[in-house]
């Protein structure tokens, strides 16, 4: 019994520890649904169990106009109390939070708030909430989107995932797909899974160490490295120098996602799946961004910096660069701001903007330049209009944006960057740079910039200790102009070598001690015992004194030249140019002894070697190695000396400069006979040549007639071309304008029987969505009590006759379904036509008799 007392005290002692960690920390889940979401969210509520440890919001797109049992709906679905928010109500766990009808939604300091909905049009309440999660909760926030049309949730589902929150939406199990579609589509959803398998993968990760300690201990500094070398290796980026704390909570939210708890346990993980490289890769550089984000600044750019920029140009474009441009929002918001101010005063100067970023998939997006619905809340209804265009659910920026700019992948701190640039827009991209690397990229843009060119930077940067490279012009809002200085700080490409792995530089490091006393040691002995010479290069131009060489050598009167023959000392430059001479053709050591040489009005021994090696960057040089010769006998044996001695070794001195002067003398005539043979040979290539080139020049202008031949010829048929596109344009235009303003349901199917086009009548009446297209008629869940369509379609095909029939729909009205081949222009049949008449309308306005 005492035993059975203890182990129950331990238990509820275990729980209530456990249940006091989540309240200390506990993720806030924000659930976005639409059309088919009550269905959804009943299923993941059945899933969990009675205690999750998390707070969950629901948000559901309702009309304000009715009054909502949603509360009780849900409350029959979930052991935790379900709350409808009246006022400002503190987040707590194992609760479940919804709005009023007709109200927004936010939470600020774990409180949530309620606001009026004022934006009309596409709903974003959804998005709404998901954003103020995102920045209110950071890690600890959780988003997922279930069944509901449109877009909303989509780029709120972007923001948690930036801000480091774990992200989930439906999948195909969703009664209307458009929304989790759309955020899956967008790539920055975690999971996809069906309502009940998100119920169970929200409890495991709510109890992770990510989300219940999120101020853990930095990783192993050694583990990391090996970390950072797989990235490197796959991506060529080096993530050292980046602040270790953004990067290291990326990777832990990562270790979350693949149910692990220590770096060490993540390192075989990713080293085996490379998708976890590029998923990891990816998070690291998911940024946060926007159309038009921080409106104050875009107000400055265009009433104070724009303007200056375009003054007193001609046809000179406007160059603009925006590194680390994400998926290219910024970009075509400071494009949209150009065209609206070149429009307003008049300009008529190109503009270019050369927008970079180190994803590869960013750069793609970017360059489609395709946005869902939820960008309404950021750009005007005025510029939708005027530069973008509807497509498929969303917005695409128009052609005369997008040729503006130019997307490439760059990395910042490592690529060559743009030249005589007039506005650089990096906004929260140096905040996730170490100091080092700051310093480099202020440095690379103070390169960039023309003369007075300008530098927007984020709410949250700063040039730093630059201010003798910036100065400031817009402190508020971080814009600064370049400043002229003196002597150009110096700046690293990186071009001449790629910067070694981290786990290089680490075995490096660790040996980097010993080798420092090894080299030393080498230079104390280099210094004591090694001859004194020079280093030349294959010019004899001298590139490095070693030792005292005054001795042998002088600086020459006159112009300042560092050639080697111009600074021997006399007696030494013959034996020194026939002794660098042989060297350099013999392509070994050469060595001399006993040249007599003039130092200071006194006679001196000298021996030469000249050593030849090839360089680094195999270029050729030589060492000239300066020794004396050792006196065997005292100074005073000197003086006792006879004359006829001296005077014979004056004599072999002479017919040893004699002899050098005939081998130089002799070298030189065989190099000139070697010239001569070799220009005449190449005097007769050169005739040979100019024949061919005769020839080939006749046959060029041949060419050239039946070239412009040709073209003519290509020039008429583009102009035919031109004339057809504009009435295939025109046609087109008013086959869709009267697909509008027929309101009787019409869809067309090619010869597969698929879904070529439909229009708005059809879409309603038959649920058909954009991505129907190119599906089988025979998939189509439509309204209509038909069994056989497709055999009377394919009758309709075979037969040429137009068929007709009455059949009622779900709702027991009455239509006309007409069926009739599609024939082209040749009378060829390509498929069939279904049009549907409401017979119960017609019937409705006959006149009574």
């Amino acid at each position: 019994m005492g035993a059975k007392r203890k182990s129950r005290t331990e238990t509820k002692a275990v729980e209530a520890k456990h249940e006091a960690r989540l309240r200390r920390a506990f993720p806030v889940v924000g659930i976005g649904a639409s059309a088919g979401g009550i269905e959804a969210i009943t299923s993941l509520l059945k899933a969990l169990p009675k205690l999750p440890g998390m707070a969950f919001v629901f948000i559901i797109h309702q009309d304000p106009k009715y009054e909502s049992n949603l509360a009780q709906i849900l409350a029959r679905s979930t052991a935790m109390p379900v709350e409808v928010i009246r006022s400002d109500t503190a987040a707590e766990p194992n609760h479940l939070y919804l709005p009023p009808p007709g109200a927004e939604l936010s939470i600020e300091g774990g409180v949530l708030k309620l606001h009026e909905r004022t934006s009309s049009g596409t709903p974003s309440v959804i998005d709404n909430f998901f954003v103020s999660l995102a920045e209110d909760q950071g890690s600890r926030a959780i988003s997922v989107v279930l069944s509901g049309s449109a877009s909303d949730g989509t780029r709120g589902t972007k923001e948690i995932k930036a801000e480091g929150g774990i992200t989930f939406a439906q999948d195909d199990s969703a009664s209307v797909k458009s929304m989790p579609q759309s955020a899956t589509e967008a790539g920055y959803v975690d999971f996809v899974l069906p309502a009940d398998k998100i119920a169970a993968e929200l409890v495991r990760i709510a109890h992770h160490d990510y989300v219940t300690e999120p101020s853990q201990g930095r990783f192993s500094e050694q583990e990391l490295l090996k970390l950072y070398t797989l990235i490197h290796k796959k991506y060529d980026i080096d993530f050292t120098h980046y602040k270790p704390t953004t990067i290291e909570r990326r990777i832990r939210r990562r270790m979350a996602l693949r149910k692990v708890s220590t770096l060490r346990e993540y390192l075989p993980i990713a080293r085996d799946d490379q998708h976890e490289v590029e998923q990891l890769y990816a998070d690291i550089l998911i940024k946060v961004t926007g159309f038009f984000r921080d409106a104050e600044v875009f107000g400055t750019l265009q009433r104070d910096v724009f303007p200056e920029l375009l003054r007193e140009r001609d046809n000179d474009p406007i160059r603009v660069w925006v590194p680390g441009c994400a998926t290219g929002e910024e970009a075509y918001s400071i494009a949209i701001s150009l065209l609206e101010v070149v429009g307003e005063h008049k300009f008529s100067c190109p503009i270019q903007i050369f927008a970079t970023d180190v994803s590869d998939m960013a750069i793609e997006r970017a360059r489609v330049g395709l946005y869902p619905e939820s960008i309404s809340t950021e750009v005007s209804p005025e510029r939708l209009r005027r530069f973008f265009g509807r497509i498929n659910g969303g917005y695409r920026v128009s052609k005369a944006v997008r040729d503006c700019c130019v997307f490439a992948r760059q990395n910042v701190t490592k690529d060559p960057p743009f030249s005589k640039l007039d506005f650089i827009s990096c906004r929260n991209v140096m905040i996730y740079f170490g100091t080092m690397l700051q310093r480099k990229v202020i440095s690379i843009f103070h390169y960039a910039l023309r003369p007075n060119g300008f530098l927007l930077l984020g709410s949250s940067e700063t040039i730093g200790n630059f201010g003798e490279l910036f100065g400031t012009v817009d402190r508020k809002h971080k814009i600064y102009r370049k400043k002229t200085v003196a002597a150009r700080p110096p700046v690293d490409f990186d071009m001449a070598k790629p910067s070694p792995p981290p786990e290089r530089r680490e075995a490096k490091h660790e040996a980097e001690a010993p080798n420092a006393v090894f080299r030393e040691a080498d230079r104390v002995l280099l210094n004591r015992f090694s001859p004194t010479g020079v280093l030349i290069n294959d010019s004899l131009d001298v590139v490095q004194f070693r030792g005292r060489t005054s001795r042998y050598l002088e600086l020459p009167p006159g112009t300042a030249s560092f050639n080697l023959l111009k600074m021997a000392r006399e007696g030494l430059l013959a034996d020194l140019r026939a002794a660098i001479h042989t060297a350099r053709k013999k392509e070994a050591p050469e060595r001399r002894e006993g040249i007599q040489i003039k130092v200071n009005e006194h006679a001196a021994t000298v021996n030469l070697e000249v050593i030849p090696f090839i360089g680094t960057s195999k270029e050729r040089f030589m060492l000239v190695l300066f020794d004396e010769p050792r006196s065997s006998s005292n100074p005073g044996s000197a003086a006792r000396k006879s004359r006829p001695e001296t005077e014979t070794r004056q004599v072999t001195r002479l017919k040893r400069e004699l002899q050098a002067t005939r081998e130089y003398l002799q070298s030189i005539i065989e190099e000139q006979e070697a010239m001569n043979e070799e220009l005449r040979s190449a005097n007769e290539e050169i005739q040979s040549s100019n024949e061919e080139l005769q020839s080939t020049n006749e046959e060029l202008e041949t060419a050239k007639e039946e070239l412009q031949s040709s073209n003519e010829e290509l020039t008429t048929m583009n102009e035919e071309l031109e004339t057809r596109n504009d009435e295939l344009a025109v046609a087109n235009n008013d086959l869709l304008n009267l697909f509008s303003a027929v309101d009787i349901p019409i869809v067309m199917l090619d010869a597969g029987l698929r879904i070529r086009r439909f229009n708005a009548g059809a879409q309603r009446v038959l649920n058909l969505i954009a991505s129907d297209v190119g599906r089988p008629a025979t998939d189509l869940k439509t309204t209509l009590s038909i069994d056989n369509l497709d055999e009377l379609i394919a009758q309709v095909v075979d037969t040429l006759e137009v068929r007709e029939l009455q059949v009622k729909d779900r709702d027991g009205r009455t239509q006309l379904l007409r069926i009739r081949p599609y024939k082209t222009a040749d009378n060829k049949i390509d498929g069939a036509i279904l049009v549907l008449i409401d017979l119960d309308v017609i019937r409705k306005q006959r006149p009574r008799g």
